[in-house]
């Protein structure tokens, strides 16, 4: 039965989804019931590595802790992921594995509380899966890619959880875990065999659900990839993949994806391993190897002083241009060969960089000339031109107001546009929205910052109450414009289309109207939103 938008019905109970077959408009009587087919208290699937039992939660089958490629530990340390052995007998799939190694601090920040908690082990790469069936349905399928910045994050985050998307959408949802930091990122250059080690995790991890999720009722031929900030890069950088000269997914979401980032040659690569070296007192990459890999975390904070600079977003390890792995910025693979036949949700939030600089002292006491000298960087002699832009943009603006402007246009919202723009004038399918709902939090300081529209994505407020951002929210504002966000991805991701009643009608961005979904207290689709510093960033844009 193919999917008509126009019968789709949001239904909310308490703020969420009532149920995927009226969501739909697909009857029960035509679907497969959501019950695991092994019974209740210990669904069993057949996997070609060895046979998995899980868990029932609530009306779910799930899967956690399933190995997914080779432990990259040993020599395997710094390799491509490789194929797991497999198993003999029944394994237990019912507790998360470890998350990847990466900086932790009792207690979190101030703004997402944590972010990865222990156990941490370099034996990390497993991925979770929630299927209300264990069937042969074929649902639509969501592999979920988690962001941190490069250093940290888990899929078995209980932010992350699978379970709404599973339970509301009737999908197969997906998380994963990946090397990070330098376990995932630095660059050695040797053997040929390239860098970015973290991407051939996820890369492997798509591969195992393409040839795997089918045991789980999930539809191979359609998935989404979906991500956040670091996350939603990997997204872009996935697409690349093409076996077959297809692409491994069809569809993408990419949230805040930091496609301002200059990503690094392999000469610039190599530079930054030097520096890690130096840290830990390492000669070569097969010394480093003998390394504890909780003293590799620990010279991540000295990493971050030694390649900061003053007014940019600090990313002391990063993906590398290695012509192996990756031979291009990863918006351009959304834009030809297999990526062009992708469809593409892409959006950011209004005040991206408060997330980083609204509580850091140092910067509330920024002054206008070295916000002015950090607005050369981008443009030139305009400088002084864009700083009143942006002044008067933001009643009452301090310099600090102004630098994270900049710094969230730099880094994610006009990059973003620009891959509108560019997938819209090759007559590609890409919708765009703004998150606009500003927190409370912190006196309003932090705004409508990087990471807020993810509780309302996944619409699992009670997954992040250590999280200090979301204190203050009106909850009836809250809950409303969760049941609209989750609904729009749930939409998207079963049939490439966000639309569903009773929100605003959400067009494609194209070159006429460059319609642009705020998403706010009251979601509002708006033309050009962005058009004003479209045109500020790039004078001859029309």
């Amino acid at each position: 039965m193919t999917d008509d938008p126009s019968r789709r019905k949001v239904l909310k109970n308490s703020g969420v989804l009532a149920g995927a077959a009226l969501l739909t408009g697909v009857t029960t009587e035509g679907t497969a019931q959501a019950s695991p087919r092994t019974g209740a208290s210990s669904p069993v699937v057949e996997l070609p590595a060895g046979r998995l039992r899980g868990s029932t939660e609530g009306a779910l089958a799930v899967f956690k802790g399933v190995p997914y490629a080779a432990p990259p530990v040993g020599a395997l340390r710094w390799r491509p992921a490789q194929p797991h052995p497999g198993w003999q007998g029944t394994r237990e799939a019912t507790a998360f594995g470890p998350s990847a190694p990466q900086p932790y601090r009792e207690g979190g920040d101030q703004v997402l509380g944590t972010h990865g908690s222990p156990p941490f082990d370099e034996d990390c790469l497993t991925l979770n899966v929630w299927t209300p069936g264990a069937d042969d349905a074929k649902r639509p399928v969501m592999v979920w890619i988690h962001g941190g910045g490069f250093i940290s994050g888990s899929g078995s985050m209980p932010q992350y959880s699978g379970e709404t998307f599973a339970r509301d959408g009737d999908l197969v949802a997906v998380t994963i875990n990946y090397r990070l930091g330098p376990l995932g990122y630095l660059y050695f250059g040797e053997d040929g065999t390239g860098g970015n080690f973290w991407l051939t995790d996820q890369l492997a991890a798509l591969q195992w659900v393409r040839a795997n999720i089918a045991a789980f009722g999930g539809d191979p031929d359609n998935i989404t990839v979906a991500g956040q900030s670091g996350g939603a890069l990997s997204v872009a950088a996935l697409a690349g993949a093409r076996p077959k000269g297809r692409p491994l997914f069809r569809r993408a979401i990419l949230q805040s994806p930091p496609l301002g980032l200059t990503i690094p040659t392999r000469a610039e690569s190599l530079q930054r391993t030097a520096t890690f070296l130096e840290i830990v007192g390492a000669k070569n990459v097969a010394e480093l190897r003998a390394v504890p890999w909780q003293r590799l975390i620990a010279a991540t904070f000295e990493m971050f002083g030694r390649t900061g600079r003053w007014g940019y977003w600090s990313t002391p390890f990063l993906p590398v241009i290695d012509e192996v792995t990756l031979d291009r910025n990863p918006a351009d693979l959304l834009l030809s060969g297999a990526g062009a036949d992708i469809d593409v949700l892409i959006g950011w939030t209004r005040e991206e960089a408060n997330f980083a600089f609204a509580l850091s002292e140092p910067y509330v006491a920024a002054t206008k000339d070295q916000v002015l000298a950090r607005a050369r960087d981008t443009f030139g002699n305009r400088a002084a031109q864009a700083y009143t832009a942006y002044e008067e943009a933001r009643p009452g603006a301090r310099p600090v107001d102004v630098l994270m402007d900049l710094i969230g246009d730099d880094l994610f919202r006009m990059p973003a546009v620009d891959l509108a723009e560019r997938r819209a004038a090759r007559g590609r399918p890409v919708w765009a929205y703004q998150f606009d709902l500003p927190t409370p939090a912190h006196s309003g300081r932090l705004a409508a910052a990087h990471c807020l529209e993810l509780p309302f994505v996944f619409d699992n407020f009670d997954k992040w109450s250590q999280a200090p951002f979301l204190a203050g929210l009106d909850p009836r504002v809250r809950d409303g414009l969760a049941a609209t966000m989750h609904a729009s991805w749930i939409s998207f991701i079963r049939t490439g289309n966000p639309n569903h009643d009773p929100m605003p009608r959400w067009d494609r961005y194209d070159r006429d109207s460059r319609t642009t979904m705020s998403l706010d207290s009251v979601t509002t689709a708006v033309g050009d939103l962005a058009g004003h510093w479209r045109r500020l960033h790039r004078p001859t844009a029309p």
